[in-house]
This record gives C-alpha cells, sequence and structure tokens, in this order.
C-alpha cells in the first residue's frame, strides 16, 4: 500500500511538472479574452492528449525495456534529465505571440504542443513499468486542471507567471531524471 502511495504521489507531481507549459501558455492565451466555453474545451482536449501522449510513450517504452533493459533504464533517465533542461531553457527564452483561435487545427496544434513531452515521460516510465491507468490519469487530469487555472488567470493578470511556471516543470523533471538514475 505504501509503495502505491509513493508511485502516485510521483505520477501526480510528474504530472503538474508536464502540465506546466499547458499553464504557462494558457496564460497568455487567457489574456485575449477567451469565452469560458472554449476554456472548457481547451482544458479538455489538453488533458485528453495527455492521456494519449503518455499512453503511447508507455507502449513504446515497455516494448524497448523488454528488448534492451538496463540500457532503455538508463536512457530513461537520460531523457527526463533532457527534457527538464529543455524545458528551463525554453522558459526563459524569448517567444513570439503568435495570436491564433484555439479552435478546430488551432486547438490540435495547440494541444500536441504542450503534450508532446509527455510521449518522453511516458516512454521513461513505460521502460520503468509504471501503472498505466495511474500515468494516464494523473497526466490528463492534472493538465486539464493547469490548462483551465491558466487560461482563467490570464484573464486576470500579465504573463510574469509563465515563465518561472515552465522553469519549475522542467526543474521537477530533472530531479526524477536523477532520482532514476541514481537507483
Amino acid at each position: 500500500m505504501s509503495e502505491f502511495i509513493g508511485e502516485l504521489i510521483t505520477l501526480i507531481i510528474m504530472g503538474f511538472a508536464l502540465s506546466m507549459d499547458a499553464f504557462s501558455v494558457g496564460l497568455g492565451m487567457g489574456m485575449y479574452q477567451i469565452r469560458l466555453r472554449q476554456i472548457f474545451k481547451i482544458g479538455i482536449t489538453i488533458g485528453l492528449f495527455h492521456v494519449i501522449m503518455p499512453l503511447l510513450g508507455m507502449v513504446t517504452g515497455h516494448f524497448l525495456s523488454e528488448r534492451f533493459g538496463d540500457i532503455a533504464a538508463i536512457l530513461g533517465g537520460v531523457l527526463l534529465l533532457i527534457l527538464g533542461v529543455q524545458m528551463i531553457w525554453s522558459g526563459f527564452q524569448e517567444k513570439e505571440n503568435s495570436v491564433f483561435t484555439p479552435a478546430g487545427v488551432g486547438l490540435l496544434l495547440f494541444s500536441i504542443s504542450v503534450s508532446i513531452d509527455s510521449f518522453s515521460v511516458g516512454l521513461t516510465l513505460g521502460i520503468y513499468g509504471a501503472k498505466i491507468v495511474m500515468v494516464i490519469l494523473s497526466f490528463g487530469i492534472g493538465a486539464c486542471i493547469l490548462s483551465w487555472l491558466g487560461l482563467l488567470l490570464g484573464r486576470k493578470v500579465q504573463g510574469w507567471l509563465g515563465t518561472y511556471s515552465e522553469a519549475l516543470g522542467g526543474s521537477i523533471l530533472m530531479i526524477f531524471g536523477i532520482k532514476l538514475l541514481l537507483l
């Protein structure tokens, strides 16, 4: 039971870290006064992509771990480190403000862009044999809630929090990458 709780807490923290880019982009997008109905749709769509992408990654990771064993486990830890560094780096880069409507193809592209990193983390979790249902629920629910929060807060504040939230998410992923490499 203690192992279950520990894994659940770890997955919730990882889901939070992965959802920080959706939160930070949502902050900026929310400043364009998107209607509440659209905010609801955006959050649900991002949540679904944060279920699909890690699921695909986990299936791939499970396959790789069966084929390559310890090498795949080391690569999984390194992948989390690289992803964390990339998130921190991109969080402090100047971003162009591209205004597009988060509907139709624009919403799909937005959802893919903020959930692609969850494929990589899913790959690592598949290598380590994490529980699929716990992963996809933690990631999907976390992404949905943080997207809604970012979009709603974006209606109220300027973008001062976005850079720091993405850097925080990257730091959390780096910590888990180091933890996996040291075990």
